[in-house]
């Protein structure tokens, strides 16, 4: 009988650890990709998960930019229920990491797959948490873009433009026929897009990095500065009277429908243009903003400390899945962006694409690769969203360029 009971107790046993072993992969993934392309791309992720043997549960939350979805996270985790997974980047990553909600459980998964070799440095260090990964990287986001529409481009008899100067005069002539120039939507992170690009075209790439990575308080308050915020100035009279709170993919169909010449944004407008079957050069084109640099925005899911095998399981198969080759390239020609692998053939990728791809390059190799601060990479939260309040104030109000500029500096000076 005492050998009986032995039996059956290893029997049970071993039916236990087979159960915890098997445990079905579970994600409930919180993300705020719901716009055409984007909803597009985050699918192929869905999809690639659930025939893998796994369960998603879908979470997105729309508006800001992603405003509302950090909103919601952080009424999850004080609740004490963080989702598996929530799509974050830059030092956001490390400051949740500080305060002790996420995971480094992906880090083995990551040795097995070797991503230190096929991720650029710089992105892969965005991904880590005390030498760890705590992160999976999906794409490369460009964020100084043109895309403009060709068709009133050529009514115009205006060129793509590659300086401020050109692009002025490009506008000037626009408005003069009654065609909107700039199409912009009326939120702070769009206008923050808007003017870190001018900053990188005006300044340059060492005036980039002084304000906006290393938060110097002369490039902060300076004459260049002031510069910068004379262009945005400008750019204020070419946007049309209903701009206030228009979300950015219905900027993007405002040049897509000829409603107006140009926008500045992100590579995920291409997303737009492709979802609604838009073919580059010819729809549609896309260029660099004036300027040297590549101002650059990496979407990463942040795998949070949850309880339970499935949950823990469902994190691993995700970072599997994340960078993979093939998802890789399937997600990112319908996100619009680029691989975060450098290894993934771009061969069926679209010209904006591999100038990207092309330009990042370089830009790395030259000291060009800059953070984008509007899109959360290059610096933390409180000193981001000090500049942005300031740079929506003036974009809204008759504020002044040098007062703008002074309370820039001061505004990030007390956040420190």
């Amino acid at each position: 009988m005492r050998n009986m009971s032995l039996t059956a107790i290893a029997v049970i046993v071993g039916v236990s650890f087979a159960t915890a072993a098997k445990a079905e992969p579970q994600v409930e993934v919180l993300h705020w990709w719901t716009s055409g392309g984007e909803a597009r791309a985050i699918q192929v992720l869905v999809d690639d998960f659930k025939a893998a043997g796994g369960t998603w549960t879908d979470m997105p939350v729309a508006g800001g930019g992603g405003d509302a979805a950090r909103t919601a996270l952080k009424a999850r985790v004080l609740s004490g229920n963080p989702p598996t997974a929530f799509q974050m980047k830059g030092p956001s990553i490390q400051e949740w990491y500080e305060e002790g909600a996420l995971s480094t459980g992906i880090d083995a998964i990551a040795k097995e797959q070797n991503w230190d070799a096929v991720l650029p440095a710089q992105i892969a260090d965005h991904m880590k948490c005390e030498g760890k990964y705590c992160a999976a990287p999906v794409n490369v986001h460009r964020i100084d873009w043109f895309w403009a529409n060709p068709a009133v481009l050529a009514k115009a008899g205006v060129a793509m433009p590659t300086t401020w100067d050109q692009f002025n005069a490009a506008a000037d002539k626009l408005q003069a026929m009654g065609i909107t120039p700039l199409a912009h939507g009326g939120q702070s992170w769009q206008d923050a897009t808007v003017f870190e690009a001018v900053a990188l075209g005006i300044g340059g790439n060492d005036f980039y990095r002084k304000a906006f990575v290393d938060l110097d308080m002369d490039a902060l308050g300076g004459a260049t500065m002031v510069k910068v915020f004379d262009q945005m100035r400008k750019l204020r009279g070419y946007v049309d009277p209903n701009f206030s709170g228009r979300d950015w993919n219905l900027a993007t169909a405002m040049v897509m429908n000829g409603e107006a010449a140009f926008q500045i944004m992100g590579d995920w407008a291409k997303g737009e243009f492709t979802a609604a079957g838009k073919v580059p050069g010819k729809d549609y084109l896309c260029a660099p903003t004036p300027g040297s640099g590549y101002l650059y925005n990496v979407d990463s899911f942040a795998m949070f400390d949850v309880k339970g095998d499935d949950k823990v399981t469902g994190q691993n198969l995700l970072a599997k899945l994340i960078l993979d080759k093939k998802f890789q390239k399937v997600f990112n020609l319908a996100k619009g962006s680029i691989p975060a692998r450098i290894d993934v053939d771009l061969g069926e990728f679209d010209y904006c694409a591999r100038r990207s791809a092309y330009d990042m390059n370089v830009a790395s190799s030259n000291g060009g690769l800059l953070p984008s601060f509007a899109h959360g990479m290059a610096m933390r939260n409180a000193q981001a969203g000090a500049i942005t309040d300031v740079v929506t104030r003036h974009f809204n109000s008759d504020l002044s360029s040098a007062d703008a500029a002074r309370l820039l500096a001061e505004a990030v000076q007390n956040s420190l």
